[in-house]
């Protein structure tokens, strides 16, 4: 890839100024012209990039410039050309939320990391988990719950204790955050085609928001999560630094 580099950066000082060196060393076309994207920030920034740019065949290759980088690979100014030609590529496919709101009004987002339901006032959520229309809890007592991608395993999933999925495993985690009842309740894995639905108890007295990577819906009575294996997200990393190198990497940290 010696052409056609459009280079996105965050709004944060470090950023932007590495988005006027890079552009003034290698030019900067518009993104709909571009046959790589370059995204200058951290994780949250890449996720950003990502969603705006789907519709687009260019792959994406972030470069660290905030404070998390694990979608992103490490900053360097030089022989950016060569480096994006000799990339690995991973291709990923988003989560789809579609969460509904007490008012009856439905929501949709797209999620590559996570889709995440989390309790709203001080009472704990009650949660009913139906899998392929199939009731697998008829209640979950929590601050809330996820469904993970692979991608995104190591990020809120990890946090809250669920499991570090491979790249290319097809699996979902549906990972609890701070059970109460079923206290021992560890979570499920999931085949990446399942259907995962939370019905929201006693929604009235205890607010429930679902969030898709960072697009938060409040008041929500019902959220249905699936793979789209129509969105394809095509991301970039140094060789030998890939998702499934750094996946592995974070277990042994």
């Amino acid at each position: 890839m010696k052409t056609g580099i459009a280079f996105l950066a965050s709004d944060t000082p470090v950023a932007q100024a590495a988005l006027v060196r890079l552009g003034a060393r290698y030019g900067n076309v518009p993104v709909e012209q571009a046959e790589g994207i370059v995204a200058l920030g951290g994780d949250g920034f890449m996720l950003q990039t990502l969603h705006a740019t789907q519709h687009l065949a260019a792959p994406t290759y972030g470069m660290n410039c905030g404070t998390i980088g694990f979608l992103m690979n490490e900053y360097n100014e030089e022989d950016l050309d060569l480096r994006l030609a000799e990339a690995a590529e991973e291709v990923l496919n988003p989560l789809r939320m579609r969460a509904v709101d007490r008012d009856g009004e439905a929501h949709h987002a797209l999620a590559i990391n996570e889709v995440s339901l989390l309790r709203a006032g001080p009472q704990a959520a009650k949660l009913k988990i139906t899998v392929d229309d199939r009731e697998r809890l008829s209640e979950l007592v929590c601050d809330g719950a996820l469904v993970s991608t692979p991608a995104g395993s190591t990020a809120y999933n990890y946090s809250a204790h669920g499991p570090i999925l491979p790249i290319g495993s097809d699996v979902l985690a549906l990972t609890a955050m701070a059970a109460f009842r079923p206290r021992r309740w560890r979570g499920a894995l999931l085949p990446k085609r399942a259907r995962v639905r939370f019905d929201v108890l006693e929604h009235e007295k205890r607010p429930v928001m679902a969030d898709a990577d960072s697009r938060s819906v409040l008041n929500v009575v019902s959220v249905e999560i699936e793979s789209d294996p129509s969105v394809a997200h095509r991301i970039l990393f140094d060789p030998g630094h890939g998702l499934e190198e750094r996946l592995i990497r974070e277990q042994f940290a």
